[in-house]
């Protein structure tokens, strides 16, 4: 039995990633997406470790608990977020999102392609609706007069780095605590992240409006904060098939909260191309019955 705080913070935490998505685009008019990641997630790894230390996590790698961070911090938090903002940078808000949460199905078909796992129907008919959906969402920025393919690109490449990263994260054999091993991950991609701003953006003025002041908080206690807080507590307490539906949603939730927050309208393109994306979700995460009998 699933306990009722737990679902409620599935939903909080839906909510949060969901709305983060606008409150991204809405930083980056202000801020170029490299500084702005590597401020906010500077911040967000700060924020982090006060509260685990304060909370007496073990805090501290020791020995090879270092590699670890490193090859598991490299395609979760570099990658990630960095080719994300790059196609936040380029998309519309809730876009974005739809193709960011392809990740799931990628990191299916990459246990198919490469790791042995079996080839089903449900993993094909997942596949086949990706399919459409980027081919929908393409179509958009190909026609528009100021349509942005390049963001596609590097949504799908952040959805390969997270995908890459979550199959690593299953097979590691890990001695630091989840939390920790959070927290460094976000301090190696945001020393990265600050060198790449550093060489290839102009410096910022730091001199924002009181949205943009919002925004920055938002991510830094919101989004790097309280929901990643949220996430490894839920992640030790909900069986999969029910985080699966709280993922489903996000991009639902960041696209109808941009029209709120910016402006941004969908297209019809964009509300069929959810629809296809949510339900390759539940056809790789989501239990089947003949499973759920048996069990």
């Amino acid at each position: 039995m699933i306990k009722r705080a737990h679902l409620l913070a599935l939903v909080a935490l839906t909510l949060m990633w969901g709305v983060n998505w606008p409150m991204m685009k809405l930083s980056l008019r202000e801020l170029t997406p490299l500084y702005f990641r590597a401020l906010t997630m500077s911040c967000g790894a700060l924020w982090l470790y006060l509260f685990y230390l304060a909370r007496g996590v073990r805090m501290l790698p020791r020995g090879a608990e270092w590699g670890s961070v490193v090859k598991l911090g490299l395609p979760n938090m570099l990658g990630w977020h960095t080719a994300s903002i790059l196609g936040v940078k380029e998309l519309a808000s809730g876009r974005a999102a739809i193709l960011g949460f392809t990740m799931p199905i990628w990191t299916v078909l990459i246990s198919v392609l490469f790791l042995g796992e079996k080839l089903t129907r449900r993993v094909a008919f997942a596949a086949v609706s990706v399919a459409i959906a980027i081919a929908l969402l393409s179509s958009v920025e190909f026609t528009a007069l100021s349509g942005r393919p390049l963001g596609i690109v590097w949504m799908e490449i952040a959805a390969l780095f997270w995908a890459i990263g979550t199959l690593m994260m299953r097979r590691a054999q890990l001695t630091l605590p989840v939390e920790a091993l959070t927290v460094w991950m976000m301090v190696l991609a945001s020393v990265c992240l600050w060198v790449f701003a550093w060489s290839s953006e102009p410096a910022p003025r730091w001199q924002f409006s009181g949205a943009m002041w919002t925004s920055l908080v938002y991510s830094v206690f919101i989004n790097y904060g309280f929901a990643q807080i949220i996430w490894t507590v839920l992640a030790r307490n909900l069986p999969p098939a029910t985080s699966a539906m709280g993922i489903m949603a996000v991009p639902m939730v960041g696209t109808l909260s941009a029209t709120l927050i910016i402006g941004e309208w969908p297209h019809w393109q964009d509300l069929v191309a959810l629809l296809f994306v949510a339900s390759a979700i539940a056809a790789v995460l989501l239990p089947s019955q003949r499973k759920s009998e048996s069990a």
